[in-house]
């Protein structure tokens, strides 16, 4: 299988994903990083055998490791690949590392070792969680921090690693990209900005009299607002669904639960003129334990006390997921955004119509985004946004 193939199977996954967290989070601002949870059950999965990897091949929509590996080793080497002037490209600023810490006393056997290290790109980092593990995760969490600018702390909460636990995998992501058009600071003015119980608040808007990439649906309306490119292949843009009903963010998840193409189907790809056209700034964390999220979805063995994780190292008792850590940040002013994201996984012992007519666009009202690259068509970050006033 191809690799825009296998992203179309792993923006299918984060489709679902999504559905089912914004449901759950109905009223509040969510940012995730589907791509960083991709790629840290798939390390999990590089180390599994019998009915948990099936489990974990049949939940990331992959056929075999091959194919999982081969899109993880193409996220590292070409998609994933920092594109800022720093570098020469002229693009958004990347960061995506993966990192891994293992018992000192614990020999990963060489095939897992090799994906580790070859496909994922991770250092390997031999620490005693015997008796330092509170030492672990500060260094797992100072790791995080450095990866993402400074934008994700604490990825590990206190008590999630112990005496028991023998290996930390660790994804983070970072993304900086200016506009490609940016805003005009001095037009930004206070709007209303429509809450979901009916009441209102002031928020900053930024406007432009510039055309922009604009769809229109029966009940929806789809933004693009590109990034600047680099000298490669690689498109970053953000897209904003928004719904016309003041409150109608429900089921517009409804709506993009429901086919797992939804978003290559409505991305506007023609400049059209505006009317008026409003988007509000917004800065906003969110964190939430993912392993309870895949539970709920129905990937349970690599959680439970099985033989599922005996890939990874020479160790005869029995390991299992005991946790799934994920943090994301994303902020969205006149001159583009950044966002990041870190998920960390602790591996325990058991004890429609177009229309090119002046279109309005005030996005006054709750949304959703996403983040992505176009060309491979990775999905890097998606959300909501209900009140840009909470940070």
């Amino acid at each position: 299988m191809n690799t825009q193939q296998s992203i179309k199977n792993q923006t299918h996954v984060s489709i679902t994903l999504s559905n089912h967290l914004l449901n759950k989070s109905y009223n509040s601002n969510v940012v995730f990083s589907p791509l960083s949870i991709h790629v840290v059950l798939n390390l999990i999965a590089s180390g599994s055998k019998g009915q948990t990897l099936d489990h974990l091949l049949s939940f990331l929509k992959a056929k075999n490791m091959d194919e999982l590996n081969a899109l993880s080793s193409q996220l590292v080497s070409m998609i994933m690949i920092d594109g800022s002037p720093a570098v020469k490209s002229g693009g958004p600023r990347l960061s995506f590392a993966n990192g891994v810490w293992v018992e000192q006393t614990v020999s990963l056997k060489p095939s897992f070792k090799q994906v580790v290290e070859t496909v994922h790109k991770a250092a390997c980092n031999h620490v005693n969680f015997q008796t330092r593990a509170a030492e672990v995760v500060e260094e797992v969490n100072l790791w995080a921090e450095k990866q993402t600018n400074g934008l994700i702390q604490d990825i590990l909460p206190a008590g999630a690693v112990d005496n028991s636990t023998r290996l930390i995998f660790a994804n983070a992501i970072y993304f900086k990209g200016s506009w490609s058009e940016k805003f005009d600071p001095l037009k930004t003015k206070d709007f209303d900005f429509h809450l979901l119980d009916g009441s209102k608040v002031l928020v900053p808007f930024m406007t432009s009299k510039k055309k922009q990439f604009l769809r229109k649906y029966e009940d929806f309306k789809v933004l693009g607002l590109p990034y600047e490119n680099g000298n490669d292949k690689r498109r970053f843009t953000m897209y904003i669904f928004l719904p016309d009903a003041k409150d109608g963010i429900s089921s517009l998840i409804q709506k993009v639960g429901s086919l797992s193409d939804f978003l290559e189907r409505h991305i506007p790809r023609r400049k059209g003129e505006v009317g008026k056209f409003l988007i509000p700034k917004f800065k906003i964390s969110f964190g939430f334990e993912a392993s309870e999220t895949l539970k709920e979805l129905g990937l349970l063995l690599p959680f439970s006390n099985t033989q599922g994780l005996s890939e990874m190292s020479y160790v005869d008792e029995k390991l299992y997921v005991s946790s799934i850590q994920h943090k994301s940040f994303v902020e969205v002013n006149e001159e583009g955004t950044e966002a990041a994201a870190v998920t960390g996984a602790v591996i325990m012992l058991q004890s429609a119509e177009i229309t090119y007519a002046k279109v309005d666009f005030v996005a006054d009202h709750p949304f959703l985004f996403v983040i992505k690259e176009d060309t491979s068509g990775a999905v890097l970050f998606m959300g909501q946004i209900v009140d840009p006033t909470i940070n």
